[in-house]
């Protein structure tokens, strides 16, 4: 598996880091680790590391994509 650290922005509102988790696993990833870097504006912005099938995090971006309020800020590869 390869690791990917992830900055995302999201509502801040219950069940909004849920469904990012749960979109995480559908496209096979595991989340290695999650902090919380802010929340203004009704946003929240969050640096996750994931661990992904394979080594091309496309499909994760994908599925992330079609969450709702959603934004995928930056993505590179962990160690």
């Amino acid at each position: 598996m390869a690791l990917f650290k992830l900055q995302i922005s999201l509502p801040d509102r219950p069940g909004s880091l849920g469904a990012v988790a749960s979109a995480i696993g559908f496209a096979g990833g595991d989340i290695r680790a999650l902090v919380v870097l802010r929340s203004e504006e009704g946003r929240g912005v969050d640096d996750m590391t994931v661990a992904i099938p394979g080594s091309d995090p496309t499909d994760l971006l994908e599925v992330l994509s079609q969450i709702g309020g959603v934004e995928v800020i930056s993505v590179e590869a962990a160690q």
